[in-house]
């Protein structure tokens, strides 16, 4: 099927990007700006990559938050399977393949991404930077539970945060370039450092609420 990349990005920023303006701080369109770079950037060490299908899929990824967290993933291939725009630009097996891209980027969701497209959203949603970590797990603690003082807000985020990033925790990477590993590396120095990762919470947190 003949397209235009230029002509798909076009419409992912005017009717897909905006959406998430209505999500919060750690899922805004910086966020999916982000995602769309990264994912094009890691796609240039696959040359059989569809980059087409590929930022669809990055655009699409988290539009399941309108549904809640939990699911968002799976909420997400829903939405893109019901778009009947997408099918000016891909046949139903492409769109599949989008889907479920979009569904399998989730760090949590517990099995390996199904195709390149799902392990490259996945790599390029792990934004392994600590000020960018904290901030982001922050700022949706402060969003959806807005009653904690700073005490409980740090005790959510520090437990989270061993469940995702410690030695053992379910964040998984699946693509080996970029600086992803020597990242999550370096972050999970600062998390075993209780002291300087109270530090990084407090500085954060300062700056959020001032």
């Amino acid at each position: 099927m003949m397209r235009d990349i230029e002509e798909i990005r076009e419409f992912l920023e005017r009717e897909i990007v905006p959406l998430y303006d209505n999500f919060d701080a750690g899922h805004s369109r910086d966020h999916v700006h982000t995602v769309m770079s990264q994912s094009l950037s890691l796609a240039s060490h696959y040359p059989e990559v569809d980059t087409c299908l590929l930022l669809t899929a990055a655009a699409y990824h988290d539009l399941g938050l309108e549904q809640g967290r939990e699911l968002h993933h799976i909420h997400s291939a829903a939405i893109i399977r019901n778009d009947k725009r997408l099918s000016q630009w891909f046949d139903e097996d492409e769109i599949n393949t989008i889907a479920e891209a979009a569904e399998d980027h989730r760090a949590s969701s517990g099995h390996e991404p199904r195709s390149i497209y799902g392990r490259i959203v996945a790599e390029a949603d792990r934004i392994i930077d600590s000020e960018t970590i904290v901030r982001r797990a922050l700022q949706y603690g402060m969003s959806h539970e807005p009653g904690l003082d700073r005490e409980s807000q740090y005790r959510r985020l520090m437990d989270h945060m061993l469940e995702k990033y410690a030695e053992g925790g379910y964040l998984k990477l699946w693509i080996p370039y970029g600086d992803n590993a020597r990242r999550l590396q370096e972050f999970r120095q600062t998390l075993a450092n209780e002291q300087a990762f109270r530090q990084l919470f407090d500085r954060i947190y300062r700056d959020i609420t001032n």
